[in-house]
């Protein structure tokens, strides 16, 4: 294949199946139009490029001439059906010759309000999502220190050291880059020994906890349809057109940056029935691929940003009502496996410059990393709203048994390199040449309370 960059109870799931290929979104077009405002306040807050708010004007413009053109086709359709009666009364050569033209100018106005009508749903679709009322332009708010009391306590409990988790990880033959770089390039990486060991006793923890949580496991496929992709918000470039996504050329094939695109999809094509329960939640573990790593400087060195690695993914489909309840809930298990592990980090609101296009609200929890000498992120939760799902057409019946589209909901568990950076840095004892095991991590480490050489 050719490819370039670009245990809880399972809940019983009452649905019935649309077809299998993946529809044509449905865009709320008129309450794009009637929130024209709100979205390019979304549009200016997330500091996207102008060719966003020209698209914003395009639909309006463009909804006005299809709206003109639907009433043209109406008018002409009556006259159609008028002129038909009349040639059943009377066969009249001039009747029949004004009805072949009327066809003509009818199917002429129906191919281009047709057209126009793909347009607006094109330019509509590549708009982002509105932003919560409660988050800031563009400054994070920090909503909690885990294991800290504040930045200061964190840093001044671990000052920055004038090595970094490389070294360490290197020195103690737990990760070996120079073999990975040769085989695959940079910004890959073997996990050898107990290095291994810590990626699994990670995995377990994550999924141990999530399923604590109510969450049904998956093990998902790390290769979907590109559409799914689009269809959950991803895009194959960012703002700076370096490349997000490896695409296989055969076959319209992405491999996956994240368990959210496979866990979001699988129920696309879905109406859900009455007496469904909501939430439906997820934690999917798999393998995550992402192309930016070779364009982010010294973060390229090391564990901290590469082009492969595992991932636990929590997903939730729910109800509109209980969508912000339910992403605190997310923020509530994140902070709780953060805490468990021991290590110390901060709970931050992101603000709208730094949410993805899905994305209404957003959490980042970044842990202090004393070898980077700064934060670094290790999850993420955010609330999707109706977004995603309208481009998946999955949809239930609310209480008064119309259908209405769920809302979707996604976090972290755990991404691995990140946490294992985390641990590294901090729990390393330059003394003793070890790396201390959080204590909910030694079951899953053949009893282990430290690595060392």
């Amino acid at each position: 294949m050719a490819m370039t960059l670009w245990t809880s109870r399972s809940p019983q799931l009452i649905f019935s199946r649309c077809s299998s290929s993946l529809k044509r979104p449905v865009i709320d077009i008129k309450s794009i139009i009637t929130r024209k405002d709100e979205y390019r306040d979304s549009i200016n807050k997330r500091k996207l490029p102008h060719s966003y708010l020209k698209n914003l004007e395009a639909i309006v413009d463009r909804r006005n001439h299809e709206v003109e053109l639907a009433k043209q086709i109406d008018s002409l359709r009556h006259e159609r059906s008028v002129m038909g009666e009349a040639m059943k009364r009377e066969k009249s050569p001039q009747i029949k010759q004004s009805l072949i033209e009327l066809k003509s100018k009818l199917k002429y106005l129906e191919d281009q309000h047709k057209v126009l009508s793909n347009e607006i749903l094109d330019k509509a679709e590549g708009l982002p999502n509105l932003v919560d009322p409660t988050v800031a332009d563009s400054e994070a708010e920090i909503v909690q220190f885990i294991n800290c009391e504040s930045e200061k306590d964190a840093v001044s409990k671990k000052p920055p050291t004038s090595y970094d988790h490389r070294e360490v990880a290197e020195n103690l033959s737990i990760v070996d880059f120079q073999s990975a770089a040769k085989v695959s390039g940079s910004s890959w990486y073997y996990l050898t020994g107990d290095g291994a060991l810590l990626e699994q006793a990670l995995v377990q923890y994550g999924l141990k906890k999530a399923r604590q949580h109510g969450y049904r496991m998956v093990i998902p496929p790390s290769i979907v349809k590109s559409e799914f992709v689009h269809a959950c918000g991803f895009k194959p470039n960012d703002q700076n057109n370096e490349k997000q996504v490896y695409e296989i050329e055969e076959g319209n094939l992405s491999l996956t940056g994240t368990a959210e695109i496979p866990l979001g999809g699988i129920h696309s094509g879905t109406d859900f029935e009455n007496g469904q329960r909501f939430p439906i939640k997820y934690v999917g573990v798999s393998r995550a691929y992402r192309a930016e790593a070779g364009a982010r400087g010294k973060d390229t060195k090391g564990l901290y940003r590469v082009h492969e690695f595992t991932k636990v993914e929590l997903f939730h489909f729910t109800t509109p009502e209980n969508a912000k309840r339910e992403l605190e809930d997310l923020r509530q298990l994140q902070t709780e496996i953060i805490e468990e592990l021991g290590l110390m980090a901060k709970m931050i609101k992101m603000p709208a410059d730094d949410l993805g296009a899905p994305a209404l609200m957003k959490y980042d929890c970044e842990a202090w990393m004393p070898g980077r000498g700064n934060w670094g992120e290790l999850t993420s939760s955010s609330n999707c709203g109706d977004y995603q799902a309208r481009r998946l057409s999955i949809r239930y019946r609310n209480a008064e048994n119309k259908l209405q589209f769920v809302h979707t909901l996604n976090g972290t568990c755990m991404a691995v390199p990140r946490v294992i950076v985390a641990i590294i840095e901090q729990c390393y004892d330059e003394a003793t040449n070890t790396i201390k095991i959080p204590p909910v991590l030694q079951e899953y480490m053949d009893g282990k309370d430290a690595i060392s050489v």
